[in-house]
């Protein structure tokens, strides 16, 4: 787990940065490119490899996006950008909402309540798609969160792809609802449970950006 730090300023401004986390990923595939380009005029083999390299480069930009965005206002906001996946009603009484982020969704997650992370877990497991349903048995990692609504749970879980979760804040950490909290590195799935009584606004199949769209209702 990532060392300690102080949680993120809220959005406020627009912009786009980077996603932390990215770089083992974007740093090799941007300096191919580069290289690539910096030989194309002397050497057949680079011309050749220059397209698709920055091609490459420039498709890793894109998804390691990180944009600012404006925080809205409601109880609780989505963790995740994706589609809402299934919503269930769980055996204790909490309400599963199910969000999928495919390749194209921004991969940064954010906390869906202000309050103190009370544990992050790494649990191992496999790598099937997320929109199977035995990716419940995938790579994850747990959160929980010490908010106005008692305990909250949050689980980021691997896809077939996305090999690797990247938390940014360890444990005792207080968050604002909407600071950024993790990435998960390409396809993958984003579990939030909602305690009982809380009734969800959201819909299967709907788009969420996360920190913007509110998954309670009043």
């Amino acid at each position: 787990m990532p060392h300690s730090q102080t949680s993120a300023p809220r959005d406020s401004r627009a912009g786009v940065r980077l996603a932390r986390g990215a770089s083992p990923w974007l740093l090799p595939t941007v300096a191919t490119a580069a290289l690539s380009l910096a030989r194309a005029r002397r050497s057949g083999a680079a011309k050749a490899v220059a397209v698709p390299a920055t091609a490459l480069a420039a498709g890793m930009l894109w998804f390691f996006r990180d944009p600012e965005r404006e925080i809205a206002q409601g109880r609780v906001i989505s963790p995740a950008d994706g589609v809402v996946q299934s919503i269930m009603p769980w055996k204790d009484g909490r309400t599963r909402v199910a969000i999928f982020m495919s390749p194209l969704n921004v991969h940064v997650n954010r906390a869906p309540l202000s309050g103190t992370v009370t544990s992050v877990e790494h649990i191992p497991g496999g790598f099937v798609p997320a929109f199977n349903k035995e990716s419940e048995n995938n790579e994850r990692v747990v959160w929980h969160f010490d908010t106005e609504l008692g305990d909250i749970e949050m689980i980021q879980i691997a896809g077939a792809v996305a090999r690797r979760i990247v938390p940014y804040l360890p444990s005792g950490t207080k968050v604002e609802q909407g600071d950024r909290i993790g990435l998960i590195r390409f396809g993958s799935r984003v579990d939030l449970y909602l305690p009982e009584g809380v009734e969800v606004a959201v819909e299967v199949g709907q788009k969420t950006v996360a920190g913007v769209t509110r998954i309670d209702r009043d």
